[in-house]
């Protein structure tokens, strides 16, 4: 796996994650440890807008570095993020308190996807 493969891939787990609710500033810098898909980018929630960047954000409220693995477990939400700091399996830098708003977003897209999951099914139903 590339680093643009890895960053397409987190983009589309955090896209459409319904953000709205969440009214102040969250920038989270992600640095990704590996040899092939390693590299950085960014997750912004800026006016109930979620944003999701292949950049550094210099000006950011936590840096959160793992193994590609690790990150996309987490997005899927099989890996609760504050056990994976806990195990050492994520290294957090910057303001822990914004850094488990993370969870938020994490859980507003696994919300999203159930409800579309719930649709489809009953247009299923419908045919």
């Amino acid at each position: 796996m590339t680093y643009a493969d890895l960053f397409y891939d987190i983009k589309g787990r955090f896209m459409g994650a319904d953000v709205s609710d969440i009214h102040e500033h969250l920038a989270f810098e992600f640095d990704i440890e590996d040899e092939e898909a390693g590299g950085a980018f960014y997750v912004e929630v800026k006016d109930g807008v979620l944003f999701v960047e292949p950049y550094e954000y210099y000006d950011r409220d936590a840096r959160f570095i793992c193994a590609p693995e690790v990150l996309l477990k987490i997005a899927d939400g099989e890996m609760d993020p504050v056990w994976a700091f806990t195990t050492q399996k994520l290294k957090v830098e910057g303001n822990i308190d914004k850094a488990l708003r993370l969870k938020e977003i994490i859980a507003a897209k696994q919300k999203e996807m159930k409800k579309d999951q719930k649709e489809k099914k009953e247009a299923a139903k419908k045919k």
